[in-house]
């Protein structure tokens, strides 16, 4: 895993101070991008929250993922959420140390009372004792939020006086791009009243047996109004790898208005991820598993035909620039801005999401932007498959058989890769493993970038050998 020392930068440490008739918290940022470019100490939001108490135990539950590790754990995380300003809401993200829990709140416009709310993104401290004192918030006394140093102090930073230097992996930057191309493809599978979803989650286990991830996959089928557990998938179930990963949302049930489960479609056996989403007074907390306790988001090549793709790089250069930190972005009126395809559009989507530029919202089937406060960028430049897949297409190891096939020539091995429906399948060990569910493998890869290149030369060869219109011929 390659690690970077990345530093978070405050000019204060975020606190919470007050009595109960003026409490104030102050969450403070570190380097952010705005509109008006890169800040050092953005400032977002200042004003009232409608439920205080939800929105203080909704942001340790992201804190909690942020800090934690389900996979592992000897091994602690320590990254600080990162928060979008999207003009009406707030977005508070998080990953967990192991990259298998991704972990949103989305403050809401009617939680946030009577306040102008700014554009951009960057990251907000959250200290042991901030956590300390959002935990013992009680009751419904007024809350004032800010995001971003007070007014007064703007003026006068003269650097920061709060340091943070964390290790921050590369695969952690690629969940951020693979989760949201997965939960794109999800669906509402099940909804359940306030009492069902605290009765089932609080039935689930905390902890993983035997001290390390879970055993075997489990799936909840909705049955009435509530989940039935099942050791096995059947029409309609929907994937719960690791039910101890959901232990955040224990921190919201006293507020929960509902619970909504998303998944992908189909009944295979294999495990998938999954995401689970508290309603909340004008909030949402959501939490989307990996599709297993020891796998993190990271490795699952969802993203990877994208990446490969050249057109996608250059339509995605044309999107960036239609983007304003929108709270709902949808791909056809991208599609009218830009005069490309939606099908485009959603591919160039994707690519933004590798540098982790968009997210996507599940409840409201629809992306947002974002600019993510670190390189981003590096997710694609150490992304191992596609890495591998480039040396192999420079070594000139893809030999194209001219009927959707290839033979591909790894180390002292050659593996046949075959199209069919559009889908590449390869004879190698990986595909063997996986069958195309966690992304293609490298010679499949390599062999898409080859078959683009191809056409791409063939077109170009008979647009050049074409003959000229006479001017007599023109019609």
């Amino acid at each position: 895993m390659t690690r970077t020392a990345h530093t978070f930068a405050y000019a204060a440490s975020s606190a919470l101070t007050g009595d109960g008739t003026n409490r104030l918290l102050g969450l403070e940022t570190a380097g952010g991008l705005t509109p008006a470019g890169a800040e050092a100490h953005p400032r977002f939001f200042a004003g009232f929250l409608s439920e205080p108490q939800a929105a203080a135990r909704a942001l340790l539950a992201v804190a909690d993922v942020a800090g934690a590790r389900y996979f592992r754990r000897t091994e602690r995380a320590s990254l600080d959420p990162v928060v979008t300003a999207n003009g009406d809401r707030l977005r508070f993200e998080s990953f967990s140390g192991c990259c298998g829990v991704y972990a949103r709140l989305d403050v809401l416009p009617e939680a946030l009372l009577d306040a102008d709310t700014g554009h951009g993104t960057t990251n907000v401290d959250v200290n042991n004792p901030l956590r300390e004192a959002l935990s013992r918030l009680a009751g419904d006394e007024p809350l004032h939020l800010r995001v971003g140093p007070d007014e007064l102090a703007v003026t006068t930073l003269d650097g920061p006086v709060v340091e943070k230097k964390v290790p921050l992996p590369d695969r952690w930057l690629r969940g951020f791009a693979e989760s949201q191309a997965i939960t794109a493809g999800f669906d509402l599978r099940a909804e359940l009243t306030a009492a069902e979803a605290v009765r089932y989650l609080r039935a689930l286990p905390r902890s993983a047996s035997g001290g390390g991830a879970a055993g075997g996959p489990l799936w909840v089928v909705p049955a009435g109004r509530t989940l039935r557990p099942s050791t096995r998938p059947e029409p309609g179930a929907v994937c719960l790898p690791g039910p101890e990963r959901l232990a955040a949302l224990q921190r919201v049930l006293r507020q929960a208005t509902g619970l909504r489960v998303y998944g992908p479609a189909g009944d295979g056996a294999a495990p998938t991820a999954s995401a689970w989403e508290v309603l909340l007074p004008g909030m949402r907390l959501t939490l989307t598993l990996s599709p297993e306790a020891d796998r993190g988001f990271s490795g699952e090549g969802s993203v990877l035909e994208a990446l490969a793709t050249d057109t996608a790089a250059e339509d995605a250069e044309l999107v960036s620039v239609l983007l304003a930190w929108e709270p709902r972005i949808d791909p056809a009126d991208l599609a009218d801005q830009s005069g490309l395809p939606v099908e485009r559009v959603r591919a160039a989507l994707t690519r933004l999401g590798t540098a982790g530029r968009v997210g996507y919202d599940l409840a409201e089937a629809a992306y947002f932007h974002r600019e993510l406060p670190y390189d981003a960028r590096r997710a694609e430049r150490h992304n191992p498959r596609l890495a591998a897949a480039r040396a192999l297409l420079e070594r000139g190891a893809v030999a194209l058989d001219g009927a959707g096939t290839a033979v591909v020539a790894s180390g002292e091995r050659r593996y046949r890769v075959r199209e069919s429906g559009g889908a590449l399948s390869c004879t190698c060990q990986w595909w063997a493993d996986y069958r195309g569910r966690r992304g293609p493998c490298k010679h499949a890869l390599a062999t898409r970038m080859a078959l683009r290149t191809a056409t791409t030369t063939t077109s170009s060869a008979r647009t050049t050998a074409a003959p000229a219109t006479p001017p007599g011929d023109a019609r």
